[in-house]
């Protein structure tokens, strides 16, 4: 298997699970801004965003999405696979402080190319654990979708 515990498509069972859980700080915010070059004042200007719906200042979506990066590429399948695309929708605001988790469940296994390409499709969804701002979004939705998994063995 390597250093790396990479696994194979064989490897990989329908129904499989696995989660990332992570509390969101300003600071990890403020450097996904920095990298990302998107300085959206929801997110870095509190004055603008108490003018906005969500009253405070809100974590990127592009960021809370990573998470589910996060958990595709280090645990299921984790390393060996190439993340090949996400459909998302953002359902919730994530705030700076929540503890989120990333869920990712195995729904599909495809082949193409006479089984030389091999996917995973897997239901992701980022879970707001607990939310600073408003307990009522504790259990709440905050990313939902379907990824597309590439494996390369």
């Amino acid at each position: 298997m390597g250093k790396y515990n990479e696994r194979t498509f064989d490897d990989i069972q329908i129904g499989e699970k696995a989660e990332f859980t992570k509390t969101i700080t300003q600071t990890d915010d403020t450097l996904f801004a920095g990298i990302s070059g998107d300085f959206n004042p929801v997110h870095i200007d509190e004055e603008y965003a108490k003018s906005t719906q969500f009253k405070t200042r809100i974590v990127h979506g592009a960021f809370t999405s990573a998470l589910i990066s996060a958990v595709l590429g280090m645990k299921l399948p984790g390393p060996g696979c190439i993340y090949g695309g996400q459909e998302i929708r953002f359902t919730a605001p994530v705030h700076f402080g929540d503890t989120v988790t990333a869920h990712a469940e195995v729904i599909k296994k495809y082949t193409k190319k006479d089984g030389k390409l091999k996917f995973l499709e897997i239901k992701t969804q980022v879970i707001i654990d607990n939310c600073v701002y408003d307990p009522n979004h504790n259990g709440k939705v905050a990313a939902d979708g379907v990824a597309t998994i590439l494996m390369m063995k």
